[in-house]
Formats: C-alpha cells, sequence, structure tokens
C-alpha cells in the first residue's frame, strides 16, 4: 500500500517537473490563479451593493482614472468592480458546467467503452445526434427552454459538452480495458462498476484531465455568447459578455466600456488553454525519458 502511494507520489512530481519546465503553461497557471484569488476575495477587493449594482448616474461613463481604474458603464457603476464580481460567475459557470459534462459524458463513454457492442452503438449514436448540433445552437435551444437564469445556463452548456467527454474517456476505456489488471479485477470476482470506476478510469485520467482544462475555456466562452444575446445572466448582476453587449453601444465614446471586459475574457481562455496544452504534454508518457 505504502509502495502504490509513494508511485503515486512520484508520478505527480514527475508531471509536475515536466509542467514547471513549460514557461507558457506556468504562465497560463498563474493568470489562472491569480483570477481565481480575485474571484474568492471578490467581496473584500469591492463592495456589490455600493460598487458593482449602485449607480451613480453623475459618475457614468468616466474614463480610467485613480479612483476607477478601468473607468465607469452608463450607469456610473465601477467597471473594475463589476469584472472582478463577474470572474466568479465565469468560474462558477465554467467549473460546474464542465463537472456536468464530464460526469454524465464521462459515465457514457466508459460504459460504451467497457461493454461494446449494442450498447456501445446505442450511446455513441445518441452522441453523434448531439454532435451534429453545435454546441452554441443546442445551448441556446436548452436555454430559450427552460429559461435564463444560472442554473439553467450550467446545465446547457454541460449538456453540449457531453459528447465531446463521452468520446474522449470511450477511448481511452477502450485502450486499456484489455489490460492484465482487469483481467486480474475480473479474475477476483469484482463487479463491472468496480473494474470500470476504480481500475480502468483511474487509469485514464491524463486525457481527461486535459480535455477538462481545455472545456472550461470553452464553457467560460459560451456562458459570455449566451449573456451577450441576453439568455445567460441578467442586469444588473455582472458577468463579461452581459457587460460587452450593454458597452456596444457606447463604442464611439467610450471604448473602455468593451475593451476591458473583452480583455478578460481573451486572456482567460488564452491562459486556460496555454495550461490545457502545457497538461497534455507533460501527461503525455511518450515525452518521458
Amino acid at each position: 500500500m505504502e509502495n502504490k502511494k509513494a508511485k503515486k507520489r512520484s508520478m505527480a512530481a514527475e508531471v509536475w517537473q515536466r509542467l514547471v519546465k513549460n514557461k507558457m503553461a506556468m504562465v497560463g497557471l498563474a493568470i489562472i490563479i491569480l483570477l481565481a484569488l480575485a474571484a474568492i476575495f471578490a467581496d473584500v477587493i469591492a463592495d456589490y451593493d455600493t460598487k458593482v449594482v449602485a449607480q451613480h448616474i453623475s459618475d457614468r461613463l468616466q474614463g480610467p482614472s485613480a479612483q476607477h481604474w478601468f473607468g465607469t458603464d452608463e450607469f456610473g457603476r465601477d467597471i473594475f468592480a463589476r469584472m472582478i464580481h463577474g470572474s466568479r460567475v465565469s468560474l462558477v459557470v465554467g467549473l460546474i458546467s464542465v463537472s456536468v459534462s464530464l460526469i454524465a459524458g464521462g459515465t457514457l463513454g466508459a460504459f460504451a467503452g467497457y461493454y461494446g457492442g449494442r450498447v456501445d452503438n446505442v450511446i455513441m449514436r445518441i452522441m453523434d445526434i448531439f454532435l451534429a448540433v453545435p454546441s452554441i445552437l443546442l445551448a441556446i435551444t436548452i436555454v430559450a427552454a427552460l429559461g435564463t437564469n444560472l442554473v439553467n445556463v450550467m446545465l446547457a452548456i454541460g449538456i453540449s459538452g457531453t459528447p465531446g467527454f463521452a468520446r474522449i474517456v470511450r477511448a481511452a476505456v477502450m485502450s486499456v480495458k484489455d489490460q492484465e489488471f482487469v483481467e486480474a479485477s475480473k479474475a477476483i470476482g469484482a463487479s463491472n462498476a468496480t473494474i470500470i470506476f476504480r481500475e480502468i478510469i483511474p487509469n485514464c485520467m491524463a486525457p481527461i484531465i486535459v480535455q477538462a482544462t481545455l472545456s472550461v475555456a470553452g464553457a467560460i466562452l459560451s456562458t459570455a455568447s449566451l449573456s451577450f444575446i441576453g439568455l445567460g445572466v441578467q442586469p444588473p448582476d455582472p458577468e463579461w459578455g452581459a457587460m460587452l453587449s450593454s458597452g456596444r453601444d457606447f463604442l464611439r465614446d467610450a471604448v473602455h466600456l468593451t475593451l476591458f471586459p473583452g480583455l478578460a475574457i481573451v486572456v482567460t481562455i488564452l491562459a486556460l488553454n496555454l495550461l490545457g496544452d502545457g497538461l497534455r504534454d507533460a501527461l503525455d508518457p511518450r515525452l518521458k525519458q
């Protein structure tokens, strides 16, 4: 037991060492950590009631200054404060929606890959039907049917991302299900569920982790897209896509209304993609020396 734990620790240390050598991945990780800290301590950085939702018409459309670092919007609200609180919404939606995709798609993909045959055919044909519809269009349809609130947005993005995880997990399971440790588990009478979730899935985590990291970036972008067209987070709650939508009417006179939320989306997605690429390289056994 101790040798197994030591082996897991050594493998994790080896992956971390390879990840640290990737400078771009570490830049992405640093940005994500800063964003997470900003989301966690958003209430400490900027008061929600006075700076985020309260309107100060006399201060409307002010440019960046010492008092308002990113300026103010058309209602006199501090853009920096709204972006800090908006990061909380983006990260929560991204993490929860990807968790929905991972649990649903991962379970379906694991059963499809393990059992094969008719089970595999039925599950994957259903996934193909979902894949035939663009993910953002599927999310729009679900939100329009269920209603525009944060829970429905997370559910819609989670469902639209399920087929991708199902295909990744299925392929990973099929690559390891015939190995010796699986045969040994069958020989001692372990149930199929035990073999799948306690033996096979832990040995398929590398592609799943990479897919999850990259999917968070896609989920944040989908959230911003839905909010931009009015189907996501509703005013006066702050969200980067909604801030872009409200600021587009003032592009000529107050470009900062769209500049800073747009940069936040770009930098966050870039950071997640850099980290995802770095994790893919670090977890790839072919790169071991």
